[in-house]
């Protein structure tokens, strides 16, 4: 399932993280293990986030791709996302 991750990092922890390398490793770990197919950087209420859509094959992953960004200290939302391929399809199998 295509899954949209987006992690706000806190200021102060992931200056440290950042500073100590953590953070790099985290980001690098998560795109070799899920291989997103779009990852992005950005601000986001003022915080340092990043977002990442990546193919997620159960939900005994969850764990697996969170963990290690609350370890820094993120703020973490996971969610289902589609394209607007799955939502044609989405909103013909439901006979709209």
């Amino acid at each position: 399932m295509r899954m949209m991750l987006h992690a706000r990092i806190d200021a102060i922890q992931g200056t440290e993280a950042l500073k100590s390398g953590r953070m790099q490793e985290a980001l690098r770990a998560f795109g070799e293990k899920f291989k997103p197919e779009s990852s992005y950087f950005l601000v986001d209420d003022r915080m340092r986030s990043c977002l990442f859509v990546f193919d997620m094959q159960g939900s005994q992953q969850m764990p697996e791709a969170t963990e290690p960004f609350f370890e820094l200290g993120c703020d973490v939302l996971l969610q289902p996302c589609m394209t607007p391929a799955d939502l044609q399809a989405g909103l013909s199998a439901s006979g709209l």
